[in-house]
């Protein structure tokens, strides 16, 4: 004869079995969840969307809502902007012929004829100021220009009775480290490229202010010690 208190509490035992089974899922499923909450405007029925954040649902990581910054560099100074080009040599435009000289490296090694140019504005002109050795040297470039003088530099400069400086066919001594040596050599290749433009532009002769000959030539200006005429 069966007990069905015996029966009864088998089926129980069973019953508390699945229970415990299913039970353990359930716990997990219960765990704290950490979600993103998205609501809708606030109104008689909110609506909240709740998503599990994890690698399982590929969950996003939103940026920062606060504005984006950007790290600077420094400040450095100012440039200093650089004097205008020529459009037509591409040549720095100098304020003056003290700038142009300035700017004007000393060759170091002059042809033969700038260094006849160049020994004249020497002999001639050291004392004087830029723009009075600027005028001898252009006076020796028109001449070997005009056609009425040797052609060359060098020919103007040697020929007989012109500068009193030279002595059968040759110069004095020049010292050539010293810095009338180097603003005559400067100033003869400015001469020679015709760069910046002397107040005698066109003069074929000048003597010293000290004396007065009876040239009964046109006077174009005074510079400094010297009279220039064309």
């Amino acid at each position: 004869m069966t007990d069905p208190f015996r029966v009864a509490r088998q089926a129980l035992s069973s019953l508390l079995a699945v229970a415990m089974l299913l039970g353990a899922p359930l716990a997990q499923a219960q765990e704290p969840v950490h979600a993103l909450s998205v609501h809708a405007p606030s109104g008689p029925h909110d609506l909240q969307v709740v998503v599990a954040e994890g690698s399982a649902n590929g969950a996003i990581t939103l940026p920062s809502a606060g504005p984006a910054t950007t790290t600077l560099p420094p400040a450095r100074g100012m440039l200093a902007l650089a004097p205008a080009p020529s459009a037509t040599t591409g040549a720095v435009n100098p304020a003056s012929l003290a700038d142009l000289v300035a700017a004007t490296p000393v060759p170091a090694n002059l042809s033969a004829e700038l260094e006849c140019l160049a020994g004249a504005v020497y002999f001639e002109s050291k004392s004087e100021s830029l723009a009075g050795q600027l005028a001898v040297a252009r006076v020796i470039v028109a001449r070997s220009h005009s056609g009425r003088y040797p052609s060359s530099y060098c020919g103007v400069v040697f020929q007989p009775s012109q500068f009193s400086f030279v002595r059968g066919h040759a110069m004095p001594a020049i010292n050539h480290a010293s810095r009338f040596w180097a603003n005559a050599a400067r100033i003869a290749v400015i001469a020679d490229q015709g760069s910046w433009k002397s107040p005698v532009e066109g003069a074929l002769f000048f003597h010293a202010a000290r004396v007065s000959p009876a040239w009964g030539k046109t006077r174009l200006a005074a510079i400094g010690g010297h009279i220039f005429y064309r």
